[in-house]
């Protein structure tokens, strides 16, 4: 029952009124958030930029969900780029002194090699996964949509007395 509560969430993300880009930026800051290590600063600023601008939660919640997966598994590779960064490029060793002396800057724990691999990683990865991911909403959208609603699950879906409930509260709060 749980996965399809989950499949029935992320087919309302991608029916949702928000725009492709509203989507895509929830899903983009839900990545940061997933494939960086959670207790840090930077992190906290990602959630106000999820809660300041208007971008799709769901979809925020979901790509923190699916990358929060994946981070452990990467956490080997984030460790050597950071590493890397910190301890190997000797014309950045300036730049990290200055940071850790920092008073405020040290908080966002840049010496620490996962942090700064996996926010590197999730900087990275922010465009193209945006653009990817406004694109894929649109397809679904224009091409995907009418032929989903057509599925036997989501006719079962739709007819259970939660997504009744859901409706009308929806309905109600429009």
């Amino acid at each position: 029952m749980f996965v399809l509560k989950i499949i029935k969430k992320i087919f309302a993300i991608l029916g949702s009124t928000d725009s492709p880009r509203q989507v895509a930026w929830g899903f983009v800051l839900g990545m940061i958030l997933g494939l960086t290590p959670f207790w840090n600063v930077h992190n906290l600023l990602i959630v106000l930029l999820i809660l300041l601008f208007h971008v799709n939660l769901g979809s925020a919640i979901f790509g923190w969900f699916i990358f929060s997966a994946f981070a452990y598994l990467l956490d080997p590779l984030f460790h050597s780029l950071g590493y890397y960064l910190l301890v190997q490029v000797d014309s950045l060793q300036s730049i990290w002194t200055f940071i850790y002396n920092n008073s405020v800057l040290a908080w966002f724990r840049f010496n620490n090699t996962v942090v700064l691999g996996s926010l590197l990683t999730g900087l990275i990865l922010l465009v193209p996964t945006w653009f990817l991911m406004r694109w894929f909403v649109q397809y679904y959208r224009k091409y995907l949509q009418a032929k989903v609603q057509k599925l036997k699950i989501v006719q079962v879906l739709k007819s259970s007395k939660i997504y009744a409930a859901y409706q009308k509260v929806k309905i109600l709060g429009a």
